[in-house]
C-alpha cells in the first residue's frame, strides 16, 4: 500500500505565494511521475502539473510561468511552489503518484485565494 500526505494548502491574497508538499509512503519503489491536480468549485479535477523521476516537468497552460513542481527522490516527495496566485486558483489540490500499473492519490488540501 502507498500512502500519500499532502500539506501546504491555506489562504492566500491574490498575488501571493503558497507552497504544497506531498510526501510518500509505504511501498513506494520504482514510482515513477508524482503529480499535482485540482479541483474547483463545480469543476471537473485536472492536471496542475508533473514532473518524472529525472526532473522532466510538464504544466496546465493556465499556471506555466507562476507555478513550479519540483521533487525529492530520496525522501519520496514532491513540491509544488505556487507564485502570482489568482482566485481562479481556488481549488482543492490533490497529489497523486504512479507506481505501475496503479495511480495512488493524496486526500487532497484547500488552497483558498482572495481578492
Amino acid at each position: 500500500q502507498v500512502q500519500l500526505l499532502e500539506s501546504g494548502g491555506g489562504l492566500a491574497q491574490e498575488g501571493g505565494s503558497l507552497e504544497l508538499s506531498c510526501v510518500a509512503s509505504g511501498s513506494v519503489y520504482a514510482m515513477n511521475a508524482m503529480s499535482w491536480y485540482r479541483q474547483g468549485p463545480g469543476q471537473q479535477r485536472e492536471l496542475v502539473a508533473a514532473i518524472n523521476p529525472n526532473g522532466r516537468t510538464n504544466y496546465a497552460n493556465s499556471v506555466r510561468g507562476r507555478f513550479t513542481i519540483s521533487r525529492d527522490n530520496a525522501r519520496n516527495t514532491t513540491y509544488l511552489q505556487m507564485r502570482a496566485l489568482k482566485t481562479e486558483d481556488t481549488a482543492v489540490y490533490y497529489c497523486q503518484a504512479e507506481i505501475a500499473p496503479h495511480y495512488y492519490w493524496g486526500q487532497g488540501t484547500q488552497v483558498t485565494v482572495s481578492s
